[in-house]
């Protein structure tokens, strides 16, 4: 069966959030069928809503296949 897994972050922690991720992966032993992610700026962020160095959370959408549900 096909499901999805969120995670949330803020981009100036994305080591922690990968290391997250990768953990998740390995403990469920789902297969992974596709991930993406969107990045928000925070309103009166630094640098403007174009800046690759203003704040923002992240979301990232695994979208694994199992044979079990996720809980």
């Amino acid at each position: 069966m096909e499901q999805v897994k969120l995670f949330k972050g803020v981009d100036n922690d994305l080591p922690e959030l990968e290391r997250q991720i990768n953990r998740w992966i390995r403990k469920t032993g789902v297969k992974v069928l596709s991930i993406s992610g969107n990045l928000s700026s925070q309103p009166g962020a630094s640098g403007g809503p174009m800046s690759s160095f203003a704040a923002g959370d992240v979301l990232i959408i695994v979208q694994v296949e199992t044979d079990k549900p996720l809980g």
